[in-house]
């Protein structure tokens, strides 16, 4: 079995990449910097803009996940905006191109999203049936998701995952909050109120593995756990599993000022949803961590419990 990950060299893609061959499957990375890879895996260069060499390697292919796209973790100036949706939508096309192509039609093109596509909506319930959002976000994530629907590709099974917060060791905004929270500046953003809809990483790579499998895994599902929580929930979680004591919250003023002189975006601190899973729930997955605490400590390595 040959799985292929499209822009699988960050955070996400390595830990897929590290289970599916620790199972005996065979895993092609597609990054722009192949002779950098270091997991799991090989890895072999794509553009993400053009039908390449690498397409050969989707013919006969069990399943293509496809994850590129720039971080979003940015400003967003104009050329950077015109990056982050042209990485997406360019990365979709190219390889909903070469699924078309393949002679063997992979039996499942999975394809990455975000749960901002719901944008900022307070205490409301947001399922994959919710339509999007105001906003930056959620325009990125429309454009994202309009490319996989233009993308023909008849007898692959498509599956849409939007993504919620990943939490995991040694990767995503994760690192950041706990650099903040370890410099004692561990409050609540603005108020605190904003919902966060989260996931372990051992979990999203457990339900990207059993989309694989699944022949009954098919459309649009969000994909993080039961139980969001709201930002002031998460910072005073991650305080304690960081051993810090109590921190005041950060106004949304301030917030501005310290994402402007990290080169970032507030929106991404000061806005939240609230996503329900009950189609994910509905597929029978088991979830390790359902409760908070112990993704945190799980993720950041440091046992204890402070308030």
């Amino acid at each position: 079995m040959r799985i292929i990950l499209a822009g699988g060299s960050g955070f996400i893609g390595r830990a897929i990449a590290e289970v599916a061959v620790a199972r005996g499957t065979e895993v092609v990375v597609l990054t722009r910097s192949p002779a950098r890879w270091r997991g799991a895996g090989r890895a072999e260069e794509w553009d993400g803009r053009t039908v390449g060499e690498w397409a050969g390697l989707v013919d006969g292919a069990e399943a293509v996940v496809n994850l590129a796209g720039k971080n979003v973790n940015c400003r967003y100036t104009q050329k950077n905006l015109r990056e982050i949706d042209e990485s997406r939508v360019e990365a979709v096309r190219v390889m909903g191109e070469a699924v078309a192509r393949a002679k063997v039609k992979p039996r499942v093109l999975i394809q990455a999203s975000t749960t901002a596509i719901y944008g900022d909506r307070g205490d409301v319930w947001c399922d994959e049936t919710t339509e999007a959002g105001e906003g930056i976000p959620p325009l990125t994530a429309m454009k994202w998701e309009r490319a996989f629907e233009e993308a023909a590709t008849p007898g692959t099974r498509r599956v849409l995952m939007r993504m919620g917060f990943v939490l995991g060791r040694g990767g995503g905004v994760l690192g950041m909050l706990s650099k903040m929270v370890r410099c004692f500046l561990g409050g609540a953003a603005g108020s605190g109120r904003q919902y966060i809809s989260w996931i372990h990483i051992d979990d999203l790579v457990g339900i990207v593995m059993r989309a694989i499998e699944d022949e009954g895994m098919e459309g649009t599902y969000n994909i993080a756990t039961p139980n969001p929580v709201t930002n002031a929930e998460l910072m005073r979680e991650l305080r304690r599993a960081l051993r810090r004591p109590w921190s005041p919250a950060v106004p949304g003023w301030l917030v501005r000022v310290g994402c402007f002189v990290l080169r970032t975006e507030a929106v991404l601190a000061l806005t939240g949803r609230r996503a329900r899973v009950d189609r994910l729930v509905g597929t029978g997955f088991e979830f390790r961590y359902l409760e908070l605490r112990s993704a945190l400590l799980h993720s950041v390595g440091v046992a204890g419990a402070q308030s």
